[in-house]
Order: C-alpha cells, then sequence, then structure tokens
C-alpha cells in the first residue's frame, strides 16, 4: 500500500506545476487506470456447501457465489447447490471420486493460482466443510505464496450433517464424551491410523467413552471393523452407515461390528456415506427431515 502510494505521489509532481495545478490533462486518467487495475486484482473464496441439503449453505457463502466470477466445484456438491450459481459465472468441474479425478490436486491449485492472478473472484466450492479432511491448507498455502488473498467460509460438516438427519447424537453423557473425525482414505497399512488409540475410547477401556466418525470409510468398512475387533472393541458395538446424508435419498444401515458389512451389502450401499461406530447409535431418536412435517402432523 506504501509503494502504491508513493508511486501515485511521484507521478502526481511529474504532472503538476510548483502551485500544484494538473499540468498534463492524462494524468487523471492514469490515476483511474491504476486504482481500477488495483481494484481489479483477484482472490479467492474457499467455502463449504455442507453435506447435501441446499438449506444448509451459509448466507455468507450464499453471497460468495453471487458475487464470483469464476466458480470451481466438488464431485460431493450437491445438485441443488450447483443450481445456485449464477447462470453467468463460468462453471469449472474438478471433482475427485474414488478412482476417478477429473483434475490432480496440484492442477486444482494451479488453475485456482492462475484465475486469481488474471483478477477474477474465484470461488472454490468443496462439499461439508473445508477445514475437514478437504485439502484447505495446501490450496491456501499456494495461493498464500502468491500472495492471492484467500477467505474461507465454513460449511456443516458429513459428521454434524448425517448425525443430525439420521438422529443418533455425536456425544453423550451417559456413553461419548468425545467424538474423533478419522480419514478412511488408507492407501496402505503405514497410512492407517492408530488403532489401538482409536480402539480405546470406543471399547469401553477408558473411562470417558468416544464415538468415533469415519469419513470416506465405504469401501474399507470391512477393514475398520476387522481392525476395531482385533484391538479389542466388542464386535456387537453399534455401527451406523448414513449414505447420501440430509439429502431425500439418504439411507440409514444401522448394524455391529460383526455384521455391518454384510448389511451394507444387502441394502446395496454405495455411497458417499459417512460411518458413525459407538454406543450413541442405540440412543438414536425419531426425527422429522422438516420442522413443518412436525408441525402439522
Amino acid at each position: 500500500m506504501i509503494t502504491a502510494a508513493t508511486n501515485l505521489l511521484a507521478l502526481f509532481r511529474r504532472s503538476s506545476n510548483n502551485d500544484g495545478e494538473v499540468k498534463d490533462t492524462g494524468f487523471i486518467n492514469r490515476v483511474k487506470t491504476q486504482i481500477q487495475a488495483r481494484s481489479k486484482r483477484g482472490c479467492v473464496t474457499i467455502i463449504g456447501a455442507g453435506p447435501g441439503d441446499v438449506e444448509l449453505l451459509t448466507l455468507k457463502a450464499y453471497r460468495a457465489l453471487q458475487n464470483s466470477d469464476v466458480i470451481l466445484f466438488d464431485a460431493l456438491v450437491s445438485d441443488e447447490v450447483v443450481a445456485l450459481f449464477p447462470k453467468q459465472v463460468q462453471r469449472i468441474y474438478v471433482g475427485k471420486r474414488y478412482a476417478q479425478h477429473s483434475m490432480s490436486q496440484e492442477g486444482i491449485s494451479a488453475l485456482m493460482l492462475k484465475l486469481a492472478l488474471e483478477g477474477k473472484q474465484v470461488v472454490r466450492v468443496k462439499g461439508g466443510d473445508p477445514a475437514i479432511f478437504a485439502r484447505v491448507g495446501e490450496e491456501c498455502q499456494v495461493l498464500q505464496q502468491s500472495g492471492v488473498p484467500v477467505c474461507v467460509v465454513p460449511g456443516v460438516t458429513a459428521a454434524s450433517g448425517a448425525s443430525s438427519y439420521a438422529g443418533i447424537p455425536l456425544t453423550h453423557r451417559s456413553c461419548a464424551q468425545s467424538v474423533r473425525f478419522v480419514t478412511a482414505h488408507m492407501k496402505s497399512a503405514e497410512t492407517e491410523p492408530n488403532w489401538a488409540s482409536l480402539s480405546e475410547g470406543v471399547s469401553g477401556q477408558s473411562k470417558n467413552g468416544e464415538t468415533l466418525v469415519f469419513y470416506m470409510g465405504l469401501r474399507r468398512i470391512d477393514l475398520i471393523a476387522q481392525r476395531l475387533i482385533e484391538h479389542g472393541v466388542s464386535a456387537s458395538l453399534p455401527v451406523a452407515v448414513i449414505e447420501n446424508a440430509t439429502t431425500p435419498m439418504q439411507k440409514i444401515c444401522i448394524a455391529t461390528l460383526s455384521d455391518i458389512v454384510e448389511k451394507v451389502r444387502d441394502q446395496k450401499i454405495s455411497g458417499p456415506a459417512i460411518t458413525i461406530v459407538g454406543e450413541v447409535v442405540n440412543l438414536r431418536y425419531p426425527v422429522e427431515r422438516e420442522a413443518a412435517a412436525v408441525a402439522t402432523a
């Protein structure tokens, strides 16, 4: 900002006489051009679109969409949220699903940077909350290193949305004093989580119970059940797999560690899904999708 002011002051001095009167009629136009160039500086807003229900999108996220020049969106962004994108705004799909990547993470970061440096208002839309297993740190780092301003708008994470719409509390005074979010995106044994630590809270070994929520765990549900049982967790511990959480297509599969794989297969759960493990599943309560349904019942 100081450098910009110094440059404008030097330009003013070259364009005026000793009395401060402008002698160069093009001075004002050149100043306007410089100001306009700086005002067109691009930026990136990374927003969380929530788990699916369009009404869970925040007002701040909606405002960012309406003020955008270009929108980059992920595979887990629901069609209802995409329908809110302004028609005149360029939209670019950069989704990544299992074994199907439309663009690498490095490519996405490079594209955001390129668009921002062109002076565009870029909005990056992610499912759920951008700060939870969504690589927002990597993207912000790339942009920060190039001096591109970034704004992050939080969203409702899948764990919160799924538990609320399924009627399963994530914590409860009687059995779960904490909740742990775990990514199940494990490529090898070396990248698996600390199963002994995870098992302690849900096995009753700790005086303070815990709930485990696995993101991206549907394709590894057999491994999750196997590892927890191997580390001392009862095979009868309840598990809930929630597919298409918060949407009209939501499907809930309730089972135990011993039979969750079979029940998921029988119910043809294909994802995207979130997995909740712990005694809180047994405390499930009935919930309505809309408040109006309760009022008119």
